[in-house]
């Protein structure tokens, strides 16, 4: 009988689950996990802050569709991994935390004066899926199985397993047996039942005008094509969750782009049939609720989902179905084929017309801003200029208040899952590290990262983590050196006149909106990055190609005109979404 060690045996029960990254920082307290770890070729791989080690797991996850696993040491170690956990459980990212706690007789409960220790479960119970300590040795290949399990039933989110350094360090003589997957899970999707199949397809070929909302579920599920050929079949106008951007290209005929709120209120007003797959209709939904949708009296709605809480949780349903977004939209698509002369798509395709009219003019409208040639520029310019500059299907990370509002209005979603932000959480700073795991989920291609001078503040210390893992990511910083979506609602509470009249308050007229300059070039040179200061719109392109030139991560300085940053489209849609819907 050998010798092994409790992190020993959660290792091997990762690489038996598939693992290949793990992503965190090293520490004594784990030794006995993470030196498993590389002996068994699962690479580490190490930022400079534990949240961006919870931001990295879950960017790769969402990208990969495997499981992102994240690593973090007893006390500080835990306090620093909590923020990335909030958000990526928030987000629905599938993540395994692995951490590690104070010896079993000093902690669970605290006897008091505990160095480096506090109730880390009790702190992450409250968030995540699931979260657990290891009490024995015994224990820990029966307790890492409960956690996977969990990883894997329902909806994505964090799981915690807590085990401490005595367990994961010290060694035992035993034998693990290591289960495979498919002897402790589930490892089949959940197959819609096919009555709900044929009610569904009967509900959507009798619409006057059937619709389709797409949220994150089918990312999860990768139910790209089966959502087109649905799509198609019907003629069905696609919205989607923020997000589900993008799981239609927005090159489809179908695709309402999200970011015209006007134009998707409008058309989930129309709409007497929804088929609702992968979404919770939360609050950047409306809620599903009136004026922003018909009223569920007027409106029948189909909703399919894994989580079975979720289902008509926010607005009832015709039809509930427990299903993968991808088998249950396959064999929809194959009902519907023998329904095509049962549906008016005529009176669809007029009205899907209409619908086009209204976003080219109001693509018209927006790209006025591009040829404006001011100098610092317009921010409009970022996005725009980044689509052409990079190849097609290449991660775009948006992140900041007003910076990230400026991307959606300018980036056209092409290539599905290839956009990443804090789309349930509204994060600052989570793009820095959403973008260095995307590189590291899609090797060998770069990513780019539009982020405002606020959000970039929270965790520049990462550019380094992108230098020393050869991670090719191209981070476009657009300073307005204030935090300017703040700014904007403190010049329209405190003097709301002037604010209309001169577009901008002076620095003495608000409360600590202000910023000092952080030479963001300068800082990823200092850190082996390539770095450029571009304010004049006509150097944008030029300094990309530069920067893509080089094969490595890049800082790209871009100085906007602070005013014309502020008042970023759509922000009126941004504040009604944090009030109720007035509907009934």
């Amino acid at each position: 009988m050998s010798e092994t060690s409790g992190g020993a045996v959660l290792a091997r029960m990762l690489q038996a689950e598939g693992v290949e990254k793990v992503f965190g920082i090293i520490d004594g307290t784990y030794f006995g996990f993470y030196s498993n770890l590389h002996q068994l070729g699962i690479e580490i791989i190490t930022p400079r802050h534990e949240t961006c080690a919870a931001h990295m797991a879950g960017a790769y996850a969402r990208l990969t569709g495997k499981l992102g696993v994240c690593m973090a040491s007893n006390g500080p170690g835990v306090a620093n991994l909590l923020p990335g956990l909030v958000v990526e459980n928030a987000e629905g990212n599938r993540v395994l935390a692995i951490t590690s706690c104070r010896r079993p007789q000093i902690v669970y409960p605290d006897r008091g004066g505990a160095y480096q220790a506090f109730d880390q479960v009790g702190a992450i119970k409250h968030f995540a899926k699931w979260s657990n300590a290891v009490v024995s040795f015994d224990r820990v290949a029966e307790l890492g199985r409960t956690a996977l399990r969990n990883c894997w039933e329902g909806r994505p989110g964090v799981v915690h397993l807590d085990v401490p350094e005595t367990i994961m360090n010290g060694k035992v003589k035993a034998e693990v047996a290591i289960w495979q997957p498919q002897q402790f899970r589930s490892t089949h999707a959940i197959v819609p039942a096919p009555d709900q199949v044929v009610q569904a397809a009967d509900l959507l070929a009798a619409a006057d005008l059937p619709i389709i909302h797409a949220g994150s579920g089918v990312i999860h599920a990768a139910a790209y094509d089966e959502l087109r050929r649905v799509a198609e079949a019907l003629h069905a106008p696609v919205t989607t969750s923020w997000a589900g951007r993008g799981v239609l290209p927005e090159t489809n005929e179908l695709a309402m782009p999200m970011a015209l709120i006007k134009l998707n209120n409008q058309v989930r007003n129309d709409a007497d049939v929804v088929l609702c797959v992968g979404s919770r209709l939360g609050e950047t939904d409306w809620w599903g609720k009136a004026p922003n949708w018909r009223h569920p009296s007027e409106q029948k709605m189909i909703q399919v989902d894994i989580d079975g809480h979720i289902l008509g949780a926010n607005k009832p349903a015709t039809l509930a179905v427990l299903a993968d977004a991808r088998l249950f939209l396959a064999a929809l698509a194959a009902e519907l084929e023998t329904r095509k002369s049962r549906m008016n798509l005529d009176a669809r395709r007029r009205q899907v017309a209409r619908y086009r009219d209204v976003i080219r003019g109001e693509r018209a409208k927006l790209d006025e801003k591009l040829q404006d040639m001011a100098v610092p520029m317009n921010p409009a310019h970022v996005a725009h200029v980044c689509q052409q500059v990079f190849p097609e299907g290449t991660t775009l990370v948006a992140d900041g208040g007003n910076t990230a509002v400026w991307a959606m209005f300018f980036h056209e979603m092409r290539v599905p899952n290839t956009l990443l932000s804090t789309f349930k959480f509204g994060m600052l700073g989570a793009g820095v590290a959403q973008a260095t795991g995307a590189a590291v989920a899609r090797p060998g291609k770069p990513v780019c990262c539009i982020i405002g001078d606020g959000a970039m503040g929270f965790h520049p210390q990462e550019i380094e983590t992108a230098v020393r893992n050869g991670l090719q990511v191209i981070f476009l910083v657009l300073c307005d050196k204030q935090w300017g979506m703040v700014k904007m609602n403190q010049q329209f509470a405190l003097k709301p006149i002037k604010t209309l009249i001169r577009k901008s308050l002076g620095p003495d007229e608000t409360i600590k909106a202000d910023l000092g300059e952080i030479c963001f070039d300068k800082l990823a040179e200092s850190m082996g990055a390539h770095g450029e200061r571009v304010a004049d719109p006509r150097e944008l392109k030029p300094a990309l190609e530069r920067a893509l030139a080089t094969g490595g991560p890049a800082v790209i300085h871009v100085d906007v005109d602070p005013v014309k940053h502020m008042w970023a489209p759509g922000l009126m849609y941004f504040k009604d979404m944090h009030l109720e819907p007035r509907g009934k």
